[in-house]
């Protein structure tokens, strides 16, 4: 699903935020990025997004180098990922409802199918009765769950969720946690990047820990390695 080739990402003052990265990630994995901050998480998530582009190696997603991909079909190369951030990015003129058709609108989705998928989306994370409803009028939980509702209406092959528990207390973390991994058991590539020890080590999933631009640990049931 996801294969990183001797990656190099540089900014411009010459500092690499990744430094030869090879990796692998096979289609229905649940993997855990985990790092101090400046390890190199967000850059490795931009590049999956093609919202970066390498200084040098090669990103293939699902079979497709994105050196190859041409500008023009990058909206919908992205239309086939899921997306979950920290900070929700839930269109707040719009409900709940509105929030999630949107997804399905960008890709020309006929009414009469939007009208089955949103409903089913929302109930899948709970939310059913709250359609209605604003994001500034929901939880940061609730507004997250719509988060994953919107980013699993589409049924993406893979689901990124960038520090998606960043600004949640830890009932509604492990909510979030649980709605992640039920994606992933629909088949559903899923990779979490997160600072969350107690969620990685309880979760005892692939756990690909970074410093300084490198991949330090790769463990199949892994937990949140410490370094000083």
């Amino acid at each position: 699903m996801i294969e990183f080739k001797d990656v190099t990402k540089e900014y411009s003052k010459g500092v690499a935020a990744l430094n030869g990265v090879n990796l692998k990630i096979e289609a229905g994995e649940f993997v855990f990025i985990v790092g101090d901050s400046g390890s190199g998480k967000s850059t490795l998530i931009k590049l999956i997004l093609k919202e970066l582009e390498p200084t040098s190696g090669c990103v293939i997603v699902n079979g497709q180098n994105l050196e190859r991909l041409k500008h023009r079909h990058i909206p919908k190369y992205r239309r086939t990922l899921g997306v979950v951030f920290q900070d929700f990015r839930l269109l707040k003129d719009r409900n709940i409802y509105e929030n999630i058709a949107f997804a399905l609108r960008v890709t020309e989705t006929p009414t009469r199918v939007i009208k089955k998928k949103v409903p089913a989306a929302l109930s899948l994370v709970g939310l059913a009765q709250k359609y209605k409803a604003f994001p500034k009028e929901l939880s940061g939980g609730e507004q997250q769950r719509v988060a994953i509702a919107r980013a699993v209406v589409n049924e993406p092959l893979l689901l990124l969720a960038d520090e998606p528990t960043g600004n949640l207390d830890p009932t509604n973390s492990w909510e979030i946690m649980k709605l992640l991994e039920e994606a992933n058991q629909r088949g559903t590539t899923v990779l979490v990047v997160t600072h969350n020890q107690e969620i990685v080590n309880a979760m005892k999933k692939r756990v690909i820990t970074m410093k300084k631009g490198v991949i330090v640990s790769d463990e199949e049931e892994g937990g949140y390695i410490n370094e000083d």
